[in-house]
């Protein structure tokens, strides 16, 4: 969104901008409700979110987070919570193209200099289940889809 009024400031510099140019705000004001209280309640599910994610991996691969004797527990939190609210940022700003290149594409390049792919792609889609089960359908029909870009990106190993 916030790309798309750049782009339009200058496209548009010195004119008034025309009803085509302008469909990208009805759009996102069909689903600004939606947005903003998506955004909402994924602040105050975080903590849950993040709990229930981590009872998954534990459950169904208990090693996942140690990794050379050490609990990584911890940093794996914090960067989750962090991918989670950029998320939840781009989707109230429905500005996906920011997500991916603002966080996503040096997200991926710290995970792959630590190896974490697996772990990555394991977190990120027991989140879309876990999301799936807490949020409405609607809810998770326009959020899941920057977690399955997170799981694809930084699952993804170098070849």
């Amino acid at each position: 969104m916030i790309q798309q009024i750049e782009q339009l400031c200058v496209e548009a510099d010195g004119r008034y901008a025309t009803d085509a140019e302008l469909i990208f705000f009805q759009n996102y004001l069909s689903t600004a409700r939606l947005r903003f209280l998506l955004y909402q309640k994924l602040q105050k599910l975080e903590p849950q979110i993040i709990q229930q994610v981590l009872k998954e991996l534990q459950t169904k691969e208990p090693n996942l987070l140690i990794i050379n004797g050490q609990d990584l527990t911890a940093k794996w939190q914090r960067d989750t919570v962090r991918l989670l609210r950029y998320a939840a940022t781009a989707v109230l700003s429905d500005d996906i193209e920011l997500f991916r290149e603002s966080l996503l594409m040096w997200f991926q390049t710290i995970m792959r200099s630590f190896q974490a792919e697996h772990s990555c792609e394991a977190t990120y889609r027991a989140m879309q289940q876990v999301l799936k089960e807490m949020l409405r359908a609607d809810e998770a029909a326009l959020f899941c889809p920057l977690i399955e870009m997170s799981q694809v990106t930084l699952g993804q190993s170098q070849t």
